[in-house]
């Protein structure tokens, strides 16, 4: 399987990353400024270098993809609303289990495991997803965390100055992609390289910071939170099997199908992690739940391909 051979690539990675968090090489300041490099110059060069090459998509796939993808997201925050009370979870960490239910890592695990199964043409359809993703992070995303913020800024504030943040990096190379592709403009060969090259280091570099975020953790506490792993399989498995299920009855594009298990199977997003510490919103909780669906996902993500493949969905 190739879907299983690939996540077993990303979880030694994950491991070296690890076992350099432990020899003290990958510290938490280090991992901050890997991070950066990540989020601002290899992933946004793989977005580019998605469409450098000669393969086109049809119109229509892609205004499905854009429909599909509204689809999702509206379905994931209908699901959202229900399931904290669903878990039975403490009100106050509402709005941390609704951002972990809808946002899960498309840019640190997702686009490397497109890449790697679908080539460049898949991320061209991700990046439509991620331009919704982001625009929902920072709207949705941080109206649910601030209604349960412990701070003391006056309600609101925070979302109004986190709404500059929609026009960020990830947004920007996807409008940018979309933009080359459509005007059909090719870049000089020098910047195709240094996109590619530069993209090169997405995989490596985020499968270790993630890696290197479990050495800080406790592993009992990542096992003893019963909610966190029913909640954990709810993600993981629950939801991308029946959503799998109803997409292929009106989806029959085998990348955008995939493009589709890969966003919905993937683990909770760091994203979360990092807006409920920035709106003291239990940043400990959502931390856990980044490591947990994380490291089940290693096991998760195969399983739901292989399932889709019984159900009789092309994902590959």
């Amino acid at each position: 399987m190739i879907i299983l051979q690939q996540m077993l690539v990303l979880f030694l990675i994950m491991l070296a990353g690890f076992f350099a968090e432990k020899k003290e090489v990958l510290d938490e300041d280090t991992c901050k400024k890997v991070s950066w490099i990540v989020v601002n110059i290899a992933n946004p060069s793989m977005i580019l270098a998605s469409v450098s090459g000669d393969s086109r998509i049809q119109p229509g796939d892609l205004a499905l993809t854009v429909l599909v993808a509204l689809i999702i997201f509206a379905c994931l925050i209908g699901l959202a609303a229900v399931l904290p009370w669903l878990l039975r979870v403490d009100k106050s960490q509402y709005g941390v289990y609704r951002v972990m239910t809808v946002f899960s890592n498309i840019g640190f695990m997702g686009f490397p495991l497109l890449s790697a199964l679908y080539g460049k043409e898949s991320l061209l359809y991700a990046a439509l997803f991620v331009l919704i993703y982001n625009v929902l992070i920072y709207t949705y995303g941080i109206l649910c965390l601030d209604q349960n913020s412990a701070g003391n800024e006056k309600p609101g504030r925070k979302f109004l100055n986190s709404m500059k943040k929609i026009v960020n990096v990830g947004v920007l190379s996807a409008v940018g992609a979309l933009i080359l592709y459509f005007g059909n403009i090719h870049l000089p060969e020098i910047f195709t390289q240094i996109f590619d090259m530069f993209a090169d280091l997405t995989a490596p570099l985020s499968m270790m910071v993630i890696g290197a975020s479990f050495g800080q953790m406790s592993f009992r506490e990542l096992v003893t939170d019963v909610r966190l792993l029913i909640f954990s399989g709810v993600k993981l498995l629950l939801i991308p099997i029946i959503s799998m299920w109803a997409l292929s009855r009106f989806v029959d594009n085998p990348i955008l199908l995939g493009v589709c298990l890969v966003v919905l199977a993937t683990p909770v997003g760091s994203m979360t992690a990092m807006l409920a510490q920035q709106y003291d919103c239990d940043s400990e909780l959502s931390s856990r739940g980044v490591a947990v669906t994380t490291l089940l996902s290693v096991a998760a993500i195969p399983a739901v391909a292989a399932i889709c493949r019984m159900m009789g969905i092309s994902v590959m």
